[in-house]
């Protein structure tokens, strides 16, 4: 009898979750969902989703503004709920923030913490396959992204973070292998591939050459040479696919900080590739 009761309760929400956007109860832009680590915005696909996406924004930046970027809606459209969380941390110099691990740097709370309940939040929500989700992120969110996935490899299925790698000092290993798709500009002056210091040299941005180094020994790939390397028009690509677990891909373009127009439908084929070889 409780676990018929329990089933038709979890049939109501996830019912009452289903559909388009408007309909939802959380999550616009005027109305984050509230989990108690934090807040976050989404956007949810018609029907039942497959799995989820979520984008961690730029340092300044909100969770709302990326409701409108081109991966939340190519996301959506694919069947994905979008994520968009809020990185706050209101003692810190800069508060829209994300505790990305660095020297010379301190946080009041743990952004691991937070962004791992807003996935199960989503997950208890939507109905959303908890093992079927993709941790994103732009320059600072993308160095949180790193972190995750060093720290916390079980968080997510698969990893894309942009412009944005580990902060000195550089792990000396990571817990697990994963699946990363790291992008970056091969003119970025603000997080420069080979990293910068910044508040007169008290804290530095990580070198992405010597981060990826760390997870090639992680993954236990055989090779500092990649697998592959490709020359698609102006995107350059290195694939370390001959890894004991996992894979490493690298996308190179030649603009600045930024993500490429096209960064969206790459990163997302990409996922659903691993999910392909999940057999999901």
């Amino acid at each position: 009898m409780f676990k018929t009761a329990h089933a038709l309760a979890t049939a109501l929400v996830l019912t009452a979750w289903a559909g388009t956007a408007q309909a939802q109860s959380c999550g616009d832009a005027e109305n984050p969902c509230v989990v108690e680590t934090g807040t976050y915005h989404l956007i949810l696909p018609e029907g039942e989703p497959r799995g989820a996406v979520m984008l961690l924004h730029g340092g300044g930046g909100r969770g709302q503004g990326l409701l409108r970027t081109n991966l939340a809606r190519r996301s959506v459209e694919r069947g994905f709920v979008f994520i968009a969380p809020n990185g706050i941390h209101p003692g810190n110099r800069f508060p829209n923030n994300w505790s990305v691990r660095a020297k010379n740097t301190t946080f009041q709370t743990d952004d691991t913490v937070f962004l791992n309940d807003v996935l199960n939040d989503v997950a208890a929500k939507t109905g959303a396959d908890r093992s079927k989700m993709l941790l994103a992120g732009f320059s600072r969110g993308g160095s949180m992204v790193w972190d995750v996935a060093c720290h916390a490899p079980d968080m997510a299925r698969a990893y894309a973070p942009s412009a944005g790698a580990f902060w000195d000092d550089l792990p000396e290993s990571c817990v697990a292998p994963v699946d990363l798709f790291h992008t970056h500009g091969w003119n970025d002056r603000t997080v420069p591939l080979e990293g910068r210091p910044l508040r007169e040299g008290t804290v530095h941005q990580g070198d992405v050459w010597a981060s990826l180094k760390i997870l090639r020994e992680t993954n236990g790939c055989t090779s500092r040479q990649p697998t592959r390397s490709v020359v698609e028009g102006e995107r350059w690509f290195k694939h370390w696919e001959d890894c004991d677990a996992g894979r490493i891909d690298l996308m190179m373009h030649p603009g600045g900080h930024g993500s490429p127009s096209d960064w969206a439908p790459r990163i997302l084929d990409w996922f659903e590739a691993r999910l392909d070889e999940d057999g999901q």
